[in-house]
């Protein structure tokens, strides 16, 4: 075909123009250079357009330019596309926004996917108008490029934020948690073109559909998503479809495409292997994948390092790892070496690893500053940074606080909120002083009972008596004597002393003083002088002056009063037996 002259067997400018397009689609530049020029000599703007692209090709990017200009003045809206590209190549962008956008108002996909990403790369909201318009017209990247901006803004996001992957040894995203996090009508339009840019072969539109689905509690259909991005190449979507069967119970599926993953480089993948290995017990292999993590940029590998050489014994070699990985901005690294320091007694060392971690917004490392300066004595310091905790939803850290509140004669508004985060954190300690705050207050009692049971539940034995307590003042004696019982086995004197006075007035004086003398010897006066009475009644003088002197010296005042009289009385019976 190069052989053949333009004239020769043509018919006219249009034959001209095609059979140049076709050579030139074929890659016979020589052959269809002469065919454009023919063309282009006659004035046919697809043949110019055509021989700019040929030049280009060539190297010869001004005489491309040249041919260019002539298509896209007469109209060529593909022609003013290329020539926006060349002008934004050389860094003119002006002359590049002014041609793509002729070429985009010409209705050509090209050229509007290119006016959009210059006006992107400015942070002009504009861009979204124009990859919508390469959307409508199926350009895959444009669509992909339309539901990131969607998608962020559908979270409330900056620019640069988005839903990711899941990390290793993160759980699955809660739906109920996460539903109410983003604006339904922007999320829906984001999948729809996830949709159609994914549906095209888009392995990244793949990827965040999938995390999307995931997200939503779609398993099904993220797994399928995430499938066709990892066969496709994309590290992440085999990661991420990974912790799905892993959630799923198959470890070896999971395994199969976190291995897929790793040796492509993700980071994420590699240490969920190391994960999974350290779990089985198998150490040289989780320590291999961590490694990789490592090799492969990912910081995680060095805390994860750090992990398993702690859980070794191994502390020396814990230090360094959790060092590397501090010094590379890892957050809860940084926590950790201050916490191994702390450890040692070194306080001083830990504070400035403590205060980088908890700047960097680790809410642990905020709540071990708050320790820290209280150890101290620094109850100002401490309170500013167990409030920060608090912020971010630390339950103990909001514990602390409203103890700190109560103790300064504060506010009970306050503290109350504070107590209540703690309480719905599941503090056991926080629940059942909110009950105690409450019923001081104007808690209503079934509200009170509801927060010493949470208190109680998980095993508060304070909380126990409480709840005691509300079931014997309703009558429900069962109740009452379950949660005494479970409160006094777990050596609460006070529950050992009420499960007493309950089997007393059940008539089972017997079993009632074997807790009394539990609760006795624990120190409760009042089961002392029980005791004493008992053993006065039965005649046994000995042992009830002895119960009655106990009962004396751990009071309260009232029950100190009536021992030191009984212990007084038998005492002088005593001498009166021997006189």
């Amino acid at each position: 075909m190069a052989g053949i002259s333009p004239t020769a067997g043509a018919a006219g400018t249009p034959a001209h123009s095609a059979l140049g397009a076709e050579l030139l689609r074929r890659g016979d530049l020589d052959g269809a250079e002469p065919y454009l020029r023919s063309a282009v000599a006659d004035g046919d703007r697809a043949a110019a357009n055509n021989l700019g692209v040929l030049l280009h090709q060539r190297g010869q990017t001004d005489e491309a330019g040249h041919w260019w200009r002539i298509a896209a003045v007469a109209g060529s809206a593909a022609a003013a596309h290329a020539l926006g590209r060349h002008y934004r190549e050389r860094g003119d962008e002006p002359a590049a926004e002014y041609w793509l956008r002729q070429s985009a108002d010409g209705g050509h996909a090209l050229g509007a996917y290119a006016l959009a990403d210059l006006l992107e790369h400015r942070g002009d909201p504009a861009a979204e108008r124009w990859f919508r318009a390469a959307a409508e017209q199926g350009h895959r990247e444009g669509a992909y490029r339309l539901a990131r901006i969607l998608d962020r803004r559908s979270r409330g996001a900056g620019p640069a934020s988005g839903l990711l992957p899941r990390q290793r040894g993160a759980a699955a995203p809660d739906p109920d948690t996460l539903a109410g996090v983003r604006e339904p009508e922007v999320a829906g339009e984001a999948e729809q073109f996830y949709v159609q840019a994914a549906a095209r072969g888009h392995r990244r539109a793949a990827l965040h559909l999938g995390t999307l689905l995931e997200e939503r509690g779609d398993t099904e259909q993220a797994r399928r998503w995430y499938l066709a991005s990892a066969k496709d190449g994309e590290p992440r979507a085999a990661c991420a479809l990974g912790f799905l069967l892993r959630d799923a119970g198959d470890d070896a599926g999971a395994a199969q495409w976190w291995r897929r993953a790793a040796q492509d480089g993700d980071g994420n993948a590699a240490n969920a292997l190391g994960a999974l290995h350290a779990d089985r017990g198998d150490a040289a292999l989780a320590e291999r994948w961590y490694r990789e993590a490592l090799d492969a940029g990912d910081v995680n590998g060095a805390y994860n390092l750090a992990l398993l050489c702690a859980g070794q014994r191994r502390p020396e070699q814990a230090e360094q790892w959790y060092r590397r990985a501090a010094y590379a901005g890892h957050r809860e690294a940084a926590n950790a070496l201050a916490v191994l320091l702390l450890q040692r007694g070194d306080s001083d060392g830990a504070e400035p690893w403590f205060s980088k971690a908890a700047e960097a917004g680790s809410v642990d490392a905020a709540f071990n500053l708050g320790i820290l300066f209280s150890g101290r004595g620094d109850e100002r310091a401490a309170r500013t940074w167990y409030e920060q905790a608090a912020g971010a939803g630390h339950r103990e850290a909001a514990l602390q606080v409203a103890i700190a509140e109560l103790r300064a004669g504060g506010s009970e508004e306050v503290a109350g909120r504070m107590l209540r985060l703690a309480a719905e954190g599941g503090s056991a300690e926080g629940a059942f002083r909110l009950a105690a705050l409450l019923e001081g207050g104007d808690g209503t009692p079934a509200e009170c009972e509801r927060w010493y049971r949470a208190a109680a539940e998980q095993g508060h034995r304070r909380a126990q008596v409480r709840v005691g307590m509300c079931a014997a003042d309703r009558g429900d004696v069962a109740d009452a004597a379950r949660w005494y019982r479970a409160a006094a086995e777990a050596g609460s004197r006070n529950g050992a002393f009420n499960l007493g006075l309950l089997l007393a007035r059940e008539g089972s004086e017997a079993e009632a003083a074997l807790w009394w003398r539990r609760a006795a010897e624990a120190g409760h006066g009042r089961a002392a002088l029980r005791l004493a009475l008992i053993a006065a009644r039965r005649g046994e003088l000995p042992d009830a002056r002895e119960w009655a002197a106990r009962a004396a010296e751990l009071g309260p005042e009232e029950v100190a009063t009536r021992a030191a009289r009984l212990r007084d009385a038998l005492t002088e019976e005593l001498s009166a037996q021997t006189a």
